[in-house]
């Protein structure tokens, strides 16, 4: 059975199993803007836009949707481990391997948005595209905000030794042809401003942030 009309043929890997240092080691997808967690935003973005199997990589938290649990072996090796756990995990639950995989860090705020721009730009790139990828606010590809193409990220994830434990994500990302969406919401001055946590690329690293997230979701609200 294909994808639902107008959505495409997509997986998600969603990284959630960092030891989250500069929040005093608390359980960063757990933690709530808008009244959601975190996690709870990235299920929300990767189950909008029709992604099935949905598999989350860390240890097994409450989630609002289907999600299936992995973790690297051993725990805490980084998030390229994550993705290449998250990739087997994948492929073992499905009888055809989607087209598209979306890899997507669960400390975004607003994920829900950042990953349309994603699913809407995919269909639209050549075949000699290897992945859709958000950009910062300065072009940068965020490649845990990104779509991959299956084919070309498995054949990565072969390459990767040691399953990818403690590999640089560029040493994952290094052979393929990444096309940047750029993010409408992080323009020069907000880059430099508070506002900055209005940026689709924007993740939560440490309690500030978190607290910059909260302040951009009220505003955004009384809008």
């Amino acid at each position: 059975m294909g994808p639902p009309r107008g959505m495409i043929d997509l997986s998600a890997i969603l990284l959630a199993g960092g030891r989250a240092r500069r929040l005093d080691g608390a359980v960063k997808p757990l933690q709530t803007v808008g009244g959601r967690t975190l996690l709870d935003i990235a299920v929300s973005a990767a189950t909008g836009a029709g992604a099935d199997p949905i598999i989350g990589v860390g240890p097994v938290m409450p989630a609002a949707g289907a999600v299936r649990w992995t973790r690297e072996d051993p725990p805490f090796g980084g998030p390229v481990a994550g993705v290449v756990a998250g990739f087997h995990a994948m492929t073992s639950a499905v009888a055809a391997v989607p087209a598209w995989t979306l890899v997507l860090a669960c400390d975004l705020p607003r994920a829900d948005a950042a990953v349309p721009l994603l699913t809407a730009a995919a269909p639209l790139v050549g075949a000699d595209v290897d992945a859709v990828c958000l950009g910062d606010a300065t072009g940068r590809p965020q490649f845990l905000v990104g779509l991959f193409r299956s084919r070309a990220l498995g054949a990565q994830i072969e390459r990767m030794p040691r399953s990818g434990r403690d590999a640089a994500v560029r040493e994952l990302v290094a052979d393929l042809a990444v096309t940047v969406v750029g993010d409408p919401h992080s323009g020069g001055a907000a880059a430099l401003s508070s506002d900055r946590a209005a940026a689709l690329s924007f993740d939560v690293d440490t309690w500030e942030d978190l607290e910059a997230a909260r302040r951009a979701g009220e505003d955004g609200n009384r809008e």
